[in-house]
């Protein structure tokens, strides 16, 4: 015990000296490499990243740091994958998942500058092997490429099903006729809103958006990318080839790892919808390509993103995500009290985020092959800690801000939800100050007050508003101001919900008052985030993974109750019962899943194998 308080006593010494510094003090590479693994945060302790790694299950990670428009550092950590054991490496390839978004953004606006293409034109006139499907929604009103990369075309199909070889792989076309199994449903593409009235992320869109540059130009995704974007950045590991295909040229590859840390089928996924979810790249290459758009909005002369493209696919188009999106990139996050652009992807075991400054030219950008609840902790820690011991923060003059009334304060304090991607943001009024945690919940930040409900966010580069209430509903929001102080349109910030969360109440083991808080919430606000099936299902794994049992199964109850008619809940709440050894109690939940969706193939394989037993 003395040694380990000795070591973390040491590694907090680190903490405060790294935090310290300026980005005006020469600190070498392999300091800054030292400071940000030795100061990784991870449930309240100092742990290197190997020991994170290995606390939660993650099998491998790749990080590439740049600084000032430069590379800075790569490094690795753990092996391609637990069969061969070989070790990762700064050239291994990783399927990136959604990360293909705003790559294939960028490619189309590049195509649009050379005039090959017209974002804003009607996407049914480039359309030939696949029609827009006709409604009340879409009556008069030309859906555009432009709606469809910034996810405001109100198109369904918000992600599709992770594909290995044995899997039938179907066309583009039949994804959209929904012939290929997803996560949720097998429902066709279809229009749930008016395009250009709301913001509603869509892998479907993109599919949409890839056959029509296909069909207008001739040329296959893969072609227009190599051609336009791949070769002439020298991305050597980066391609939309899929892995099924003999001109797959990738050999070092991580392979996908589920959360008890066992490679997924082959571990190759294979991905048919390459616009939202097909790139295979590495760290590196992605390093490069952000450079490559910094560089361009710096105004520096490039051979391959002009500064009107970088201007065109990192310019806020919406405003209705907290935050805001652009064309293909996420604009909604900001560290250090700089704006950024941003991108994550996960599939059911891989996955990553690559992060890049607006000015200053400085980034991130890391994949791990393990699933969410493995890698996202591990992830967002380490991302937190390189920003910190990189210097990339700006301080605030606290001095220019105002006494917070206390009338004002009461009324912000209480918890905030991300209607859309629910995300929890506590806030607290203590001693005349508001602090916030962040969406990640591990970084405390004060909110400085400027007047008439409205507050400077520390780190986060945001200036926020609250109101009382919202005239359209009655509700209590609070919303981001952007550009140049165009306010959000307030029913799409963040709802405040309630003084205590649901959640507390099943930290702290009372299950009845939990059910009755979310049954409360669903009723009042049946579309918070924090309440959707997919926040519910990644919270179970994720106590699941950390061994607390109790939470764990409270939640996965929960989300049964709250969506009875959900096969994906039973079946979650069947592998719980069949990882903590209660056989009797899986096989009754597996039976009502496969009840609910009579193609569980999962739930088939796991049945026949429980009543041998």
């Amino acid at each position: 015990m003395k040694n380990l308080r000795h070591r973390i006593t040491t590694l907090l010494i680190l903490f405060v000296v790294f935090s310290s510094c300026n980005s005006q003090q020469k600190i070498s590479i392999e300091e800054k490499i030292n400071a940000s693994i030795q100061n990784l945060e991870h449930n309240g302790s100092l742990l290197s990243v190997q020991e994170a790694m290995d606390s939660l299950g993650l099998k491998g990670l790749s990080v590439a740091v740049f600084e000032n428009y430069e590379m800075s550092w790569t490094k690795t950590w753990g092996v391609k994958d637990v069969v061969s054991n070989d070790k990762m490496d700064e050239n291994t390839a990783f399927c990136t998942a959604s990360v293909s978004k705003p790559i294939t953004a960028t490619l189309f606006a590049i195509l649009e500058e050379k005039g090959l293409i017209d974002l804003k034109a009607p996407v049914s006139s480039y359309l030939k092997r696949w029609k827009l499907p006709e409604g009340p929604l879409t009556a008069g009103i030309d859906v555009t490429l432009e709606h469809l990369l910034s996810h405001t075309a109100g198109t369904s199909q918000h992600g599709h099903k992770d594909l290995y070889e044995g899997d039938t792989i179907l066309t583009v076309v039949q994804s959209l006729n929904g012939e290929i199994p997803r996560s949720n449903s097998n429902s066709a593409l279809e229009f749930l809103n008016t395009p250009g009235t709301w913001w509603r992320y869509s892998g479907g869109g993109y599919v949409i958006a890839q056959i029509a540059v296909e069909d207008h130009l001739g040329q296959s995704l893969v072609d227009l990318a190599e051609a336009y974007l791949f070769s002439p950045l020298k991305l050597k590991n980066t391609t939309f080839i899929q892995p099924n295909e003999p001109a797959f040229f990738l050999s070092n590859i991580a392979k996908s790892h589920d959360r008890n840390g066992k490679i997924i089928r082959d571990g190759i996924q294979i991905s048919p919808q390459l616009a939202p979810s097909g790139l295979w790249s590495t760290p590196t290459d992605m390093a490069i390509f952000m450079i490559e758009i910094q560089k361009a909005l710096k105004g520096v002369k490039t051979k391959v993103i002009s500064k009107e493209v970088a201007q065109r696919v990192t310019d806020i188009v919406t405003t209705k995500v907290m935050g805001g999106w652009s064309l293909g990139w996420e604009r909604r996050f900001g560290f250090g009290n700089h704006d950024w652009f941003s991108h994550g992807g996960s599939n059911g075991g891989m996955g990553g985020h690559i992060y890049a400054t607006m000015e200053g030219g400085n980034g991130i950008a890391f994949f791990g092959n393990g699933g969410n609840a493995q890698r996202i902790p591990i992830l967002k820690s380490l991302r937190n800690s390189i920003i910190t011991s990189h210097g990339w923060t700006l301080p605030l003059d606290r001095s220019a801000y105002k006494i917070i009334p206390q009338d004002i304060g009461n009324m912000a304090r209480g918890n905030y939800s991300s209607v859309l991607f629910g995300e929890i943001v506590p806030l607290e009024f203590k001693n005349g100050r508001l602090f916030a945690r962040d969406f990640d919940g591990r970084q405390r930040l004060e909110l400085f007050y400027l007047g008439d409900n409205t507050f400077k966010v520390d780190q986060s580069n945001r200036i926020i508003r609250f109101d009382a209430v919202n005239p359209d509903d009655g509700k209590k929001y609070m919303a981001t101001i952007v550009k140049n102080g165009v306010h959000t349109e307030i029913d799409y910030g963040l709802l405040k919900i309630s003084d205590t969360l649901p959640f507390e109440y099943v930290q702290e083991n009372n299950y009845e008052k939990a059910l009755e808080a979310y049954i409360e919430e669903k009723s009042k606000n049946p579309k918070s985030g924090f309440l959707s099936e997919r926040t519910l299902n990644t919270t179970g794994y994720q106590e699941l993974a950390k061994k607390n049992h109790d939470i764990a199964l409270s939640v996965f109850k929960i989300y049964t109750i709250l969506y009875p008619e959900s096969a994906n809940a039973f079946d979650s709440l069947g592998e719980f019962y069949m990882e903590t050894g209660h056989t009797k109690e899986a096989l009754i939940n597996y039976k009502k899943s496969l009840k609910l969706d009579p193609k569980n193939e999962n739930a088939k394989k796991i049945i026949a194998k429980l009543e041998m037993k």
